[in-house]
């Protein structure tokens, strides 16, 4: 199981939100791309970025930040937030981005989640966030009827490289991670898929790999408060 450091941007500055609340961001740091060098010096595999800014207002906003990160390390790297045509895909695959997530564009626009990975093939992820099963978009501040599996299935078929699926009642919480719920996910489709939300130490990260059915986990909050010990746990993961 990979595990992927995050990096989420708010006005250039590394953040975590709790519950994906922007009025509620703790800053980590004003320095992404040092931050990003200690993640890659641990050894971690990827990072996974978020361009929060970029969530709400439906195009890139912290573009010098990723930029710089990228510039800065050698890992692969994926991003999301904001990313809602084929000209902001191509430009940040252009920029050195290994993968694209698409969320909020998963769902009103599936057919560009299509499209995007028939061009790119292994270089687009889908973004799922719900709430109690429902999917969230725009940053999380809009609440739909559409069910996170239903979500899911709809890209069985397309070619997407991984789902990234996040509890956002867990996230930046503290408090574990929707193991259930990511797992039931992971075994309804063929897509590799990411747990996002609510991993806060060592024994979730053992927990979500020992469903032997989930790809991968991202963590954030656990990394900078010191709860989890990003090269401990890298190490741990894979023996």
């Amino acid at each position: 199981m990979i595990l992927y450091p995050a990096i989420d941007l708010k006005d250039g500055k590394c953040v975590r939100l709790l519950r994906g609340e922007m009025s509620r961001a703790t800053v980590f740091g004003d320095d992404p791309a040092a931050q990003a060098l200690k993640f890659q010096d641990a050894g971690c595999d990827w990072l996974h970025l978020v361009d929060l800014n970029g969530a709400f207002a439906g195009q890139p906003v912290n573009a010098a930040a990723v930029e710089a990160v990228l510039k800065a390390v050698r890992v692969p790297a994926q991003l999301g937030g904001g990313i809602r045509d084929m000209a902001t895909i191509e430009l940040w695959l252009h920029k050195g981005l290994s993968r694209v997530i698409l969320g909020t564009a998963a769902v009103e626009n599936p057919a560009l989640v299509r499209e995007a990975a028939s061009a790119f093939p292994g270089k687009i992820a889908v973004g799922i966030d719900a709430r109690h099963g429902r999917v969230a978009t725009k940053g999380w501040a809009t609440e739909t009827d559409v069910m996170a599996t239903d979500l899911a299935r709809r890209f069985q078929d397309a070619g997407v490289a991984a789902i990234i699926y996040t509890d956002i009642d867990r996230d930046g919480a503290m408090q574990g991670p929707n193991i259930e719920a990511t797992e039931a996910l992971a075994r309804a489709v063929a897509i590799p898929v990411i747990a996002s939300g609510g991993v806060s130490r060592m024994d979730d990260l053992v927990a979500l790999r020992d469903t032997g059915v989930i790809a991968g986990a991202i963590t954030g909050r656990a990394l900078y408060d010191g709860a989890i010990d990003l090269a401990r746990a890298l190490r741990a993961l894979k023996t």
